[in-house]
């Protein structure tokens, strides 16, 4: 597993709400069980607004979605099926979000 994969969500019950998680774990801990995780929420529902440096918006296939951060958890690697490719290009507004969720900075 790769640092900022994004993978398919595909639990019935939430996968509405929350279609991905990006895998923001480093690549030095893939002998663990669990990674963690970021979901994504599609960014069309009018009203919705988050803080940009905390929910930037990321692009998967033309459409736009919110970065969850402060929802950031630990799942089971079973979990993490359908790859769908790297956010690798989002790196710095991912750790930007993570840095300003953990630091305020």
């Amino acid at each position: 597993m790769k640092q900022f994969d994004v993978y398919t969500n595909t639990d019935k019950e939430t996968n509405k709400a929350y279609p991905y998680f990006v895998d923001v774990q480093n690549g030095l801990l893939n002998s663990l069980n669990s990674r963690v995780v970021i979901p994504l929420t599609p960014a069309r529902k009018p009203g919705k607004n988050y803080p940009s440096n905390l929910c930037p918006i990321i692009k998967i296939q033309n459409k736009n979605y919110f970065l969850l951060t402060h929802q950031l958890a630990s799942v089971s690697t079973s979990f993490l099926k359908k790859n769908e490719g790297s956010l690798a290009s989002s790196r710095d507004d991912i750790v930007g979000a993570i840095d300003f969720l953990v630091t305020g900075i």
